[in-house]
């Protein structure tokens, strides 16, 4: 989970009804059935994007995103097999490196610096960005006998014709028949949802507005993936499809991703044998994405560089592919792995530092649960914890970023009204929540709840949270904010563990709020805590009961511990660096100042033991 600058959006329903691609004429032939020689790919130099989008009204075509996707914090959404595969792409960055002449020696932990681990990365865990690099490339995944797909290089150039245009909104799917049954993976497909967000799957649409992620490739449904991202055919640019017994041809002409950084023109055709054709225009500006193949529900990935495709590469029995980034990332299930290479499986949670940014321009810092069989609060039961080198004990891992970009003074305020303590604190209290619900009536209510449904809303009186929200005031007939990110709630106690319902006391959200000073700034329930606001509403009281009665019972039950929390700190220093001893010693005076945080953020109740063993 992710402090991540990033607000969340309502999910929008896909319009199922196909247009015309042109003032009412359609780029197919009669009946939508392609023509004989449709099925052959055009050269690059004709891709039919250009001449389809030209007689596109120009209506179609917005210039800029209205509204940002990105926001003042967040949280991170990914599936914790992203992490898994991460770990696959780290070992092929390293091992071409290797290839190429260019061997480092195997990250390592060094002797370490009081309570705080040291592991020098000299390559292996640091991954270097890996821009998009398809442009003019055609792949063919040739089903193998293992029952997954090997790769083969195909021609580049799309094929002609594109048929008709699908009316797909943001964040929108339309189911589609196939014109035969496709083998993927083992199983028959008769039909195929095609999303918006450049891929398509099978047995459900993916319309969800989580990171468009690897991890979210590989636990989500069976899936094909041509260019995996956050578009908006609603921007610009259509999705054409041509459905025939002989192929079924989803084309990506110029779509725009929803901030419009850049537009993808690419083409996937499934065919009857059970191959999958992938085709890339250079016209692609969008670095950032995921090209794959996933069966759904798995951690088995085979990373590939899809560019280096020139005789048939395997792909074994699972999902394959390549994820691309325009920025570096942290391989955490490696560093996991190496820390548990020389200390002991007894901590709850690794908090990871860098010294060098390894989170995308839109991340502060967070968390992801690998293990949790906690029942009643809203998360996932999850046991990914082996991944990770860990005999049980790991139930989530934190990734704090750069120590640079946190104040000495660790109670400075950094990142709006929080302090480094209280950013440490809200990750380390993700791993319980904040995704509570409660019964509003006959139904489940989220209305108290802010950004991705994973914080306190603004509007929420959460006693100060550090998992945001805010302490209100109810000044009768209006409110007022006070200060911000203090302590866990009530509410956040309970999904702890620390407080039974009969100690959790009302807590109340302000409905149809308006904002009466400061006038010049816009809230809604996604934005982070600011002190100091005032505004009308009406208070709706929220009770533990009706939390029960949404979420069920915790189990195990509230009240029932633990009561200690156990943390190892972890120092990850980048290629070619040696641990600074100011850092560390910054490091220290956080680690230590941490403890003392903590239990005062849950009322005495809990401890938290960051020392190494």
């Amino acid at each position: 989970m992710r402090l991540r600058i990033r607000a969340a959006r309502a999910l929008l329903a896909g319009a199922g009804a196909l247009l015309a691609a042109c003032g009412g004429s359609s780029l197919s032939s009669p009946g939508g059935a392609s023509s004989p020689t449709a099925s052959t790919p055009s050269s690059s130099a004709s891709n039919p994007c250009s001449s389809a989008l030209s007689m596109l009204p120009t209506a179609t075509e917005v210039a800029a995103a209205p509204v940002s996707k990105q926001g003042a914090l967040g949280y991170d959404v990914r599936d914790a097999r992203e992490f898994v595969g991460l770990h696959q792409v780290a070992g092929r960055q390293h091992a071409l490196a290797a290839q190429q002449g260019t061997p480092a020696e195997a990250a390592a932990v060094a002797p370490r610096s009081g309570a705080i681990a040291v592991i020098r990365d000299d390559g292996a865990l640091v991954m270097s960005a890996n821009s998009f690099d398809l442009g003019d490339v055609g792949l063919r995944f040739e089903p193998n006998a293992q029952g997954g797909y090997d790769v083969v290089p195909a021609s580049g150039g799309f094929r002609a014709d594109l048929g008709r245009r699908l009316s797909l909104a943001d964040d929108a799917a339309s189911e589609q028949p196939l014109g035969f049954a496709f083998p993927f993976f083992g199983s028959r497909q008769g039909s195929a949802f095609v999303n918006s967000d450049g891929n398509l799957t099978f047995t459900r649409g993916d319309v969800a507005t989580d990171d468009r992620s690897l991890g979210r490739v590989l636990s989500g449904p069976p899936r094909t993936a041509l260019f995996f991202a956050d578009l908006d055919p609603s921007k610009g640019g259509g999705v054409f499809l041509s459905s025939t017994a002989n192929a079924f041809t989803v084309t990506w002409c110029g779509v725009p991703d929803f901030d419009n950084t850049g537009k993808v023109t690419a083409q996937a055709a499934l065919l009857p044998d059970g191959a999958v054709e992938m085709r890339f225009d250079r016209a692609t500006t969008l670095r950032n994405g995921v090209v794959a193949l996933a069966p759904g529900s798995t951690t088995a990935f085979a990373a590939l560089d899809l560019s280096a495709a020139t005789s048939t590469t395997p792909g074994g029995a699972g999902a394959l592919g390549e994820r691309f980034s325009a920025e570096s990332a942290l391989d955490l299930v490696g560093a996991a792995r190496l820390f548990y290479s020389q200390y002991s499986d007894r901590y709850d949670q690794l908090v990871f530092w860098t010294d060098t940014r390894v989170t995308d321009a839109g991340t502060f810092a967070y968390e992801s649960t690998v293990n949790n069989s906690i029942r009643g609060i809203g998360a996932d039961s999850m046991d990914l914890a082996a991944q990770y080198g860990s005999a049980g004990s790991l139930s989530s891992v934190l990734l704090m970023d750069t120590l640079t970009k946190y104040p000495s003074d660790p109670t400075a305020r950094v990142n709006g009204e929080n302090t480094s303590l209280s950013l440490i604190a809200h990750e380390t209290g993700h791993r319980w929540g904040a995704t509570l619900r409660f019964r509003d009536g006959e139904g489940t209510s989220d209305a108290w709840l802010g950004r991705q449904l994973a914080h306190w809303s603004f509007f929420t009186d959460s006693d100060g949270s550090v998992l945001e929200g805010n302490e209100i005031e109810d000044l009768g007939g209006s409110f007022r904010t006070g200060a911000a990110s203090l302590r866990y709630s009530p509410f956040d106690l309970y999904a702890m563990g620390l407080v039974r319902e009969s100690e959790v006391a009302p807590a109340f959200h302000v409905e149809s709020p308006v904002i009466t000073e400061p006038t010049s700034a816009a809230f809604s329930r996604e934005s982070a805590p600011r002190s100091g606001v005032t505004m009308t509403g009406t208070a709706r009281v929220v009770t533990i009961a009706q939390v029960v009665a949404a979420m069920g019972a915790r189990s195990p039950a509230a009240g029932s511990g633990p009561f200690s929390h156990r943390q190892a700190w972890i120092y990850v220093t980048s290629a070619g660096h040696a641990a600074d001893a100011a850092a560390l010693s910054k490091l220290e005076a956080f680690r230590s100042a941490f403890e003392g945080f903590f239990a005062s953020a849950t009322g005495g109740r809990m401890t938290v033991e960051t020392r190494l063993e």
